[in-house]
């Protein structure tokens, strides 16, 4: 028998088994998606290590699979190539067309409680795969254009009627999961914020400048390219708030691995990493924010897209919010930084001596720390380099 384990590198966050995508005495080849785990981050497909036949499943959806955890065993193909296939499970007959019987169980289990034909869903499993997520996906766009009763599965949020003319929506695993991170770091970091504002006149007259050079080489150029690459000219003011805090040491990296929170509506948040931002120019971040952030939001980023992050940038303004104080996402990271709202205030600046009231394009930005690792000097020191980047941004 071959164990089926839970990846060892889960990022400090906790898998729970979301479906399986073979049943208990189905043939698997080396590879095939096997079943899908779902942190606070990342769906993910595991893979069958070994051909053979699927003998045993130890997690069922919903359970909890600590790094390293068995989540099925297989039966290697030599040992079992003379032994009978247990028929897999198929969707009631006369519910959907024969034709779901080639698809897995978790997406014949879909095809069943939604009325969805799987066939007219696009896949973006491997090799065009349709997974359950698609089928999810697919039914919660149904609902948008006429509405249907939710279905009940155990890895979506459930709705339920309660006295008083009030609802119960039960936790998904992700929100879950992101709660407990949440509060873990706040009872592990005493956090500290400072906000300064920064005035984004430079850096829309670059943008105006060069995004249609930008848009006609097929990458969009963001507002927040320019806010990571400002980040990597405040490290180098301050290379302790690119860093991990310990007990016994403070681990200063020398690259700057940016994650960038991406909400996902009601879904919950991920942060896809910027790996090794100081050695990217603005069009070389730009391109891997527009790669990541589609990933995102099509739910097709792996475990590796967002490991290994030193620093984390909340974009909580492009919702709307003017001021906000995020919490450190990811500990024992040292440092987050928060940017607001863009939008024209009136501010004073001096002009040959005089004070003169003009209309500038404004955003406040904070910088939360681990007061451990950081000091109030060493947080305006790295908010003022911050500002200076964006405010002195070259034509």
């Amino acid at each position: 028998m071959i164990d089926v384990l839970t990846p060892v590198e889960q990022e400090g966050t906790k898998a729970v088994v979301r479906n399986w995508l073979k049943a208990v005495g189905e043939r698997v080849a080396p590879d095939d998606p096997l079943v899908e785990l779902e942190t606070d981050k990342v769906t993910q497909e595991i893979p069958a290590p070994v051909a053979g036949i699927l003998s045993e499943i130890l997690m069922q959806g919903g359970e909890k699979a600590e790094p390293g955890a068995v989540l099925g065993r297989i039966r290697q193909e030599e040992a079992a190539a003379s032994a009978p296939v247990v028929a897999a499970a198929r969707p009631e007959p006369g519910r959907m067309p024969a034709a779901v019987d080639h698809y897995s169980p978790a997406v014949r289990r879909a095809a069943e409680e939604y009325g969805i034909d799987p066939a007219t869903v696009d896949g973006s499993g491997k090799g065009g795969r349709v997974t359950r997520a698609d089928m999810d996906a697919a039914h919660e766009a149904a609902r948008g254009a006429r509405p249907s009763p939710a279905p009940v599965t155990p890895s979506r949020p459930e709705t339920t009627p309660v006295e008083g003319g009030s609802r119960a929506i039960r936790h998904s695993p992700m929100r879950l999961a992101i709660a407990e991170h949440m509060q873990m770091s706040v009872s592990t970091a005493p956090h500290v914020t400072a906000v300064f504002e920064a005035d984004f006149t430079a850096v829309m007259r670059h943008r105006e400048m060069n995004r249609h050079a930008f848009a006609a080489s097929g990458v969009p150029l963001s507002y927040t390219a320019y806010i990571v690459s400002a980040c990597v000219a405040a490290m180098k003011a301050v290379p302790e708030a690119n860093s991990r805090w310990f007990d016994d040491r403070l681990e200063v990296f020398d690259d700057v691995n940016i994650g960038i929170g991406t909400a996902l509506g009601n879904d919950g948040l991920v942060v896809p990493v910027i790996r090794a931002a100081q050695d990217l120019s603005l069009s070389g971040i730009a391109a891997r924010l527009q790669d990541l952030t589609a990933r995102a939001r099509a739910k097709t980023l792996t475990p590796a897209d967002m490991r290994g992050g030193t620093f984390t940038i909340s974009n909580h303004g492009v919702s709307g919010s003017l001021l906000a104080t995020p919490i450190i996402i990811n500990q024992p990271q040292s440092a987050i930084l928060g940017v607001g709202k863009l939008e024209k205030r009136v501010v004073v600046r001096e002009v040959d001596g005089v004070d003169t009231i003009q209309i500038r394009p404004m955003a406040y930005v904070s910088l939360t720390i681990d007061h451990r690792a950081l000091d109030g000097h060493q947080t305006n020191t790295w908010l003022t380099r911050f500002v200076a980047a964006l405010e002195g941004w070259p034509q």
